[in-house]
């Protein structure tokens, strides 16, 4: 009897619920509806004038509007809200692209005045598509075409996050090929560096302010024109080999989206070269020269410093193109002339030191995912002792002993203090002094710090000096 009651008890909770669901729902449809209807009274109260943008004009020739358009609509949140809408795999996995179904019409509102667009579907045309905007008559004179130029702006940056970078390197002139002009000079490659601001090893207080001033770069247009300067940024990194500068270049490359222009002054043959291969990049890019320094004391190449000063902020850099960053590269500023390094010239300087502990933690977070090690107190001791190590040398030791985070902290720790090749025997002895078993000991030599530097370059620091700490140094628009 009491089975019986609680089956009759649980029946009644579960109807009860089922009629609760049902009365929401209800109720939500008849919002939806009552708004709906009231939109329709609202609409006849006011005259409405359409205008069609389609797909091809009367020559069967693309509508470029059509396109802008298109991304536009199909870039608002609601489109979730009309009756039928499509969805498509996007090009990076588990990204979803919604685009609006045929006949299907979608709200927007811009400075307080509301629109819709109708993506029609004529069949009497070859399926000709065109997107029709309907727009109150009091309401047109004011919006329209703020609106558009609104829609253009927007299409551009979608397009601008959905592009694919490339990298840019620039070959040497041919005087032999008479058919050989400077146009074509560029060979590109898909950008796919992995490096983000995210994971460069730099202090976060200076990464955030590298990252502020970038937003800050791309949303000043109007007040760049309104100074009556270019639109463009720049910096100069400086620190010896291996202390990041590359990858903070690709991590710059990938927050803005832009394309990479690499020159390699020793494929330039004079100045006019040089103002050829700036007239040859496009907007929105980055545009790299490294290690200015040695060109400066090799004198290697045929261009000269007012080459250099010219294409850096002449007539020429000012007039063929904008929304450009450029970016210069040196061990140390000590041989730069002073010309280059005057505000106008050079917006941002950002020093890339040896690696310190703080540089340390972010390394051994990114390579080893640690945030803390009872060996991180050692670690600190040697930075404060004096070890000079660069980023990529303990990131290197770091990727070595990778399946053993105790033994590249031990590999590093033992590079800062002796400067010397660890041996097997020396770094199974300070691992089982950690009662680390042997069996999970990378067996991979540890290399010296003498062996990394011929690696990376690095015989140059002693004519570098000794970095300071970071810091950013800025002119120009971030002063403001």
């Amino acid at each position: 009897m009491m089975a019986l009651h609680n089956m009759l008890l649980l029946l009644l909770v579960v109807a009860g619920v089922s009629l609760l669901l049902r009365v929401l729902l209800f109720r939500t449809g008849l919002i939806h509806i009552f708004k709906k209807w009231g939109r329709s009274i609202e609409d006849c109260f006011h005259v409405y004038q359409s205008l069609k943008v389609p797909e091809f004009n009367e020559n069967m020739q693309e509508n470029q509007l059509y396109r802008k358009v298109s991304v536009y609509v199909n870039s608002l949140a609601s489109i979730e809200d009309s009756d039928f809408t499509n969805l498509f795999s996007g090009k990076k996995p588990y990204d979803i692209v919604l685009e609006v179904d045929s006949n299907q019409t979608v709200h927007d509102s811009f400075l307080g005045a509301r629109v819709t667009w109708t993506n029609e579907m004529k069949s009497e045309r070859n399926g000709c598509r065109t997107f029709v905007l309907n727009i109150r008559k009091h309401d047109k004179r004011r919006i329209l075409r703020p609106y558009l130029q609104h829609i253009h702006a927007v299409c551009d940056e979608i397009d601008q996050r959905r592009k694919e970078p490339k990298l840019f390197m620039n070959t040497k002139i041919d005087h032999h090929d008479s058919a050989y002009n400077h146009n074509g000079r560029w060979r590109s490659i898909p950008f796919t560096h992995p490096s983000t601001l995210e994971t460069v090893a730099m202090d976060s207080d200076l990464k955030n302010k590298v990252r502020s001033d970038l937003e800050t770069f791309l949303r000043s247009k109007q007040y760049y024109h309104r100074l009556g300067r270019v639109w463009k940024r720049s910096y100069l990194l400086y620190g010896p080999s291996g202390t990041g500068k590359s990858s903070f270049i690709a991590a710059m490359a990938n927050f803005l989206c832009y394309d990479v222009y690499d020159i390699d002054l020793s494929k330039v043959s004079d100045d006019s070269d040089l103002k050829m291969l700036l007239l040859q990049t496009t907007n929105r890019s980055i545009v790299v020269v490294e290690e200015l320094d040695r060109f400066f004391a090799e004198k290697s190449t045929a261009v000269s410093l007012s080459g250099v000063l010219n294409f850096m902020d002449g007539l020429l850099s000012s007039c063929c193109g904008e929304e450009r960053v450029m970016v210069y590269t040196m061990c140390s500023k000590e041989l730069a002339d002073s010309a280059i390094l005057r505000p106008g010239r050079i917006d941002v300087h950002i020093n890339f030191p040896l690696c310190d502990f703080n540089a340390f933690k972010a390394l051994a977070n990114n390579y080893l995912g640690l945030k803390d090690h009872k060996l991180f107190p050692q670690v600190e001791e040697i930075f404060q002792n004096g070890a000079s190590l660069s980023p990529a040398e303990v990131g290197e030791l770091m990727i070595v002993n990778r399946n053993s985070p105790s033994r590249a902290i031990k590999s590093v720790i033992s590079a800062g203090k002796m400067g010397r090749r660890v041996s097997d025997n020396e770094s199974r002895k300070l691992a089982d002094e950690s009662g680390e078993s042997s069996g999970v000991i990378c067996r991979e030599k540890v290399h010296t710090v003498r062996e990394f530097r011929k690696l990376y370059g690095l015989l140059r620091i002693k004519s570098c000096g000794k970095s300071g700490p970071l810091d950013v140094v800025t002119s120009g628009q971030n002063n403001r």
